[in-house]
């Protein structure tokens, strides 16, 4: 009797760095039953998909459904991925979405391209487009969503095994101090997601009076706002704004003892390497379901305010109110309570990068 060998899977996650971050565990049950994994991301998604365990390769497609400045839709780059996919010779495929999008747009590529069993979550209906339209109950964590869906296909996590999120290994170790330090990240994807230039840099000068050494990241968009935050030259305050990578701000934040910032992705990235978050989190989308999965955190800001779950791009409203009461104070209170909390949880996992191949525009 012969065993049927284990299936090529895609695993399709076409948003932002965080949301593909969110997805790791999902990946690691995929790749616990499957002989190869290959990740389909968008550009702003791929290098978190190169830092997850279980991937094997990583496909970009620039999708025109898809993050907040989608391309027009384009012929040539739409028969590009349909040719690489059906390269690829793929078992299966799981199109993870969060509540709000649908999977359909990707389900009809996929089988154009040839892929025999497809999986997601639908609220629209399907017709051929899936095999499997997996349910999902409202209201779970984006990790557990994920989870959830893979499930659909049968793939569930090795017993013992974690649900956190985890991060190839080895990362560059970069420490901006010898010393314990803060890390305070200003910026954010979305206006409506962030705390504010002012108010962040009056954290910053509260930190370094208190005695902390303050490292201020940012994406290179974002070196005006780092500088303007980190304020005058100081030996302890170091602005890394578009200084690292990825990969790179992983280490920085795997040696600090806490992170502050927005509802964003570099959350997710702490959480991967297992450090506290101190999260003012504008409830644009639901906290139960975006706030930084498996690592201490203190959530900070009005999350069952009239407009919660707005999904504004920019506050409508003077003063940004499910932010404005949080002041200095409650972030250095909440910095205490999760610099306390002890040991952190590392999540060591070893592997090289996977290749990675560009279809988009």
């Amino acid at each position: 009797m012969t065993t049927p060998s284990l299936p090529h899977v895609l695993v399709a996650r076409l948003d932002n760095a965080g949301d593909v971050l969110l997805a790791g565990p999902a990946v690691r049950a995929v790749a616990a039953g499957a002989r190869r994994v290959t990740f389909l991301a968008g550009p702003a998604g791929r290098a978190a998909a190169e830092l997850l365990p279980g991937i094997d390769d990583v496909v970009v497609f620039d999708a025109p459904w898809s993050g907040y400045t989608a391309p027009p839709v384009d012929p040539v780059a739409v028969d590009r991925l349909v040719r690489c996919v059906r390269g690829l010779a793929l078992d299966e495929a799981v199109v993870l979405t969060s509540y709000h999008q649908s999977p359909l747009p990707l389900a009809l590529l996929l089988r154009l391209a040839g892929v025999p069993r497809l999986a997601a979550a639908s609220v629209d209906y399907p017709g051929s487009l899936l095999d499997v339209r997996h349910p999902v109950p409202p209201g779970l964590h984006e990790v557990e969503r994920a989870l959830s869906i893979v499930g659909g296909l049968g793939h569930r996590l090795p017993a013992g095994e974690g649900r956190g999120l985890a991060l190839r290994r080895p990362l560059a170790a970069w420490r901006p101090f010898q010393e314990p330090y803060v890390v305070v990240h200003p910026g954010a994807s979305v206006p409506a997601r962030a705390w504010g230039l002012e108010r962040n840099r009056a954290l910053v000068d509260a930190l370094v009076a208190s005695g902390r050494r303050v490292v201020v990241s940012g994406t290179a968009g974002e070196q005006a706002l780092t500088g303007a935050v980190s304020g005058p030259s100081r030996r302890a305050v170091a602005d890394l704004g578009g200084r690292t990578d990825l990969a790179g701000l992983a280490g920085v934040l795997e040696g600090a003892s806490a992170l502050v910032c927005g509802n964003t992705g570099p959350a997710h990235l702490a959480a991967a390497v297992g450090t506290p978050v101190v999260s003012i989190f504008a409830p644009v989308v639901p906290s139960a379901q975006w706030a930084p999965w498996d690592v201490p955190v203190a959530l900070l800001g009005d999350q069952t305010i009239a407009c919660a779950g707005c999904r504004a791009r920019d506050c409508p409203f003077p003063g940004q109110p499910c932010l404005e009461a949080v002041s200095v104070g409650a972030v250095l209170a909440a910095l205490d309570t999760v610099e306390g909390t002890g040991a952190r949880g590392r999540r060591p996992t070893s592997g090289g990068r996977p290749a990675t191949v560009g279809v988009g525009r």
